[in-house]
């Protein structure tokens, strides 16, 4: 059964906190999405601000040109998994080995245009690989079902990888997601902007355990 991870995306402190106090209520697993505006055209609360409660695993998705320059902010915040883009211009080899020296698994991220082939090396040290199909530094974009054709390209590549899907996920399509091989859903407008999140919450789990095709 695919995991369904809400996802916090703003530059809003008090928000921030509050998503994060009210998400790690009903889900043990959370993503945060980290931006300094070199990578993703916006800038959300600095790594430096973040503090993240005991007994949370946070997936820190980090859009970043130079990730290296925010990596003792990233150690100190110590995640369960943290997500570097494959497009920017920084050694990634490296950071992850550091990363996993410091007992945080390792993860990585694809834009729309980038094709798995081109980073399978990247792909076979990774943890995780996110397809990424929505928009830099934002919630709220629609999805592109297209980019699940990537899913047997990672898999070929690393067969036991764990595979996450960001971008526009919602309760008319993470069915569709999960039966397409995605592990993990990150979704943050549907549940964000969801009268009840947590209800959202168990709504899309649901709809991820069900059976046959949209029809």
């Amino acid at each position: 059964m695919a995991a369904i991870v809400p996802t916090i995306t703003t530059d809003n402190q008090a928000f921030f906190d509050e998503s994060l106090t009210k998400f790690s209520q009903f889900s043990k697993r959370i993503q945060i999405d980290a931006s300094d505006g070199s990578f993703a055209p916006t800038t959300l609360v600095p790594l430096a601000s973040m503090k993240i409660p005991e007994g949370v695993a946070i997936d820190l998705h980090v859009m970043s040109a130079r990730p290296s320059e925010h990596l003792s902010d990233i150690l100190n915040l110590k995640p369960r998994l943290c997500i570097l883009h494959a497009e920017v211009d920084d050694d990634l080899n490296s950071l992850f080995t550091q990363l996993k020296d410091a007992g945080i698994k390792v993860g990585l991220a694809m834009i729309k245009t980038t094709f798995p082939g081109r980073v399978a090396n990247l792909i076979q040290v990774a943890d995780h690989v996110m397809i990424f199909a929505g928009e830099l530094g934002s919630q709220g974009g629609v999805i592109d079902m297209m980019q699940t054709e990537k899913v047997p390209l990672i898999r070929n590549i690393k067969a036991d990888v764990e595979i996450g899907w960001d971008g526009g996920a919602n309760l008319s399509n993470v069915r569709a997601l999960a039966h397409a091989g995605i592990d993990v859903i990150n979704v943050g407008s549907a549940i964000t902007q969801a009268a009840d999140a947590a209800a959202m919450y168990q709504s899309l789990l649901a709809e991820c355990e069900k059976k046959g095709v949209l029809i």
